[in-house]
């Protein structure tokens, strides 16, 4: 298993960036338009539509199709912990379903004086078995610019001007 981290410095209060992140929108604010997301359905633990927020249990339902190539790939995620507390905050996805073996994504956020520390760890496998392994070192490539552009995004919408 590979993992990639990354973390970004908002300077904007730590309930608003949480809560900015604990929604869909969220979710398709955050990812850049080459992926091509689509979010089909979101569902509640108890299996409601489009909750207002997506507590532990909840799944998402999309599409991406990167750089507009290729068939497009279904991706559902489950929320499968979060915690909230006074200067800490955190939800972890797993991937289900989708292009990769193993996708689990943690969110972190943290306090620090009236700004926000926000952080990303994913734990991942590519396909392709023995060969996906190999490989593993170079999915920094696709990583590194989604990511940068998601905590340059969330500065943006969150910083003000």
């Amino acid at each position: 298993m590979a993992t990639y981290k990354r973390s970004v410095r908002v300077e904007a209060p730590f309930e608003d960036v949480w809560a900015f992140h604990a929604t869909g929108d969220g979710l398709v604010a955050l990812t850049p338009e080459w992926m091509h997301l689509q979010i089909e359905s979101e569902r509640g633990p108890d299996g409601e539509p489009d909750p207002d927020v997506l507590e532990t249990g909840s799944t998402v339902v999309s599409t991406i199709r990167p750089f507009g190539v290729g068939p497009r790939q279904r991706w559902v995620s489950e929320i499968v912990a979060r915690e909230h507390e006074d200067d800490y905050a955190m939800f972890r996805d797993e991937m289900a379903e989708g292009p990769f073996p193993r996708w689990v994504h943690t969110h972190s956020f943290y306090r620090d004086d009236g700004a926000t520390v926000v952080r990303d760890f994913v734990e991942y496998d590519l396909p392709g078995g023995p060969a996906g392994r190999v490989a593993n070192p170079l999915a920094w490539i696709g990583l590194e610019p989604m990511f940068r552009y998601r905590h340059r995004k969330t500065k943006e919408l969150l910083e003000g001007p």
